[in-house]
Order: C-alpha cells, then structure tokens, then sequence
C-alpha cells in the first residue's frame, strides 16, 4: 500500500507562488511515475503535470511556462513549484504515484492517491 502525502497548499494573491510537496510511502515496488491533478467546485478532475521515474515530464496547456514539476527518486517525492498563479489555478490539488507491481511474468500497474490540499488564489 502506497500513501502519498500532500503539504504546500494555501492562499495566495494572483501572481504569487506557491511549492507543493508529495511523499509517497509504503510501497515495496517500484514508483514508475507521479504527478499532480487537480479539481475546482464543479469540474472534473485534470492532470496538471506528471513526471516518470526517468524524468519524462508532462504538462497541462495551461500551466506551461509557470509551473514546474520535479522527483526525488530516492524519497518518492514529487515537488510542484507554481509561479504566476491565476485565479483559476484555484483547486484541490492531488497527489499520484503510479506503482508497476511485477508477479512473475504479469506487470500491474496501481494508482495511488493522496487526500489533497487546497489551492486558493485569490485578492
């Protein structure tokens, strides 16, 4: 079982920044990938920005150029650095950690999520 652990969410003015952190704990596989999703008040949760194990990133459209996802692999910790933030960045924030779990010769892949923390941007 994987916990992966949100901490960095608050308030924030418009054009202000904010880092999130995420420590996933408890897996004795692999995590191949984590990344950050959010959700607003009535909308369906979206990816934000994901990054492997290898360092491959991912970015939503919206976010490019002002948000920055990196990895400690050795602490299967992922990092969220927010900058320029907009009103509409306001959201829960989750947490993901994909873990590839190897049973002979079947490869399984799980989700984990962690409860989130709130982002609010906001004058």
């Amino acid at each position: 079982q994987v916990h992966p652990v949100e901490s960095g969410g608050g308030l924030v003015q418009p054009g202000g920044s904010l880092r999130l952190s995420c420590a996933a704990s408890g897996s004795r596989f692999s995590i191949v990938a984590m990344g950050w999703y959010r959700q607003a008040p009535g909308k369906q949760r979206e990816s934000v920005a994901t990054v492997t194990s290898g360092g491959s990133t991912n970015y939503a459209d919206s976010v490019k150029g002002r948000f920055t996802i990196s990895r400690d692999n050795a602490k299967n910790t992922v990092y969220l650095q927010m900058n320029s933030l907009k009103p509409e960045d306001t959201a829960v924030y989750y947490c993901n950690a994909v873990v590839q779990v190897v049973a002979g010769t079947d490869v399984l892949f799980a989700d984990y999520w962690g409860q989130g923390t709130q982002v609010t941007v906001s004058s």
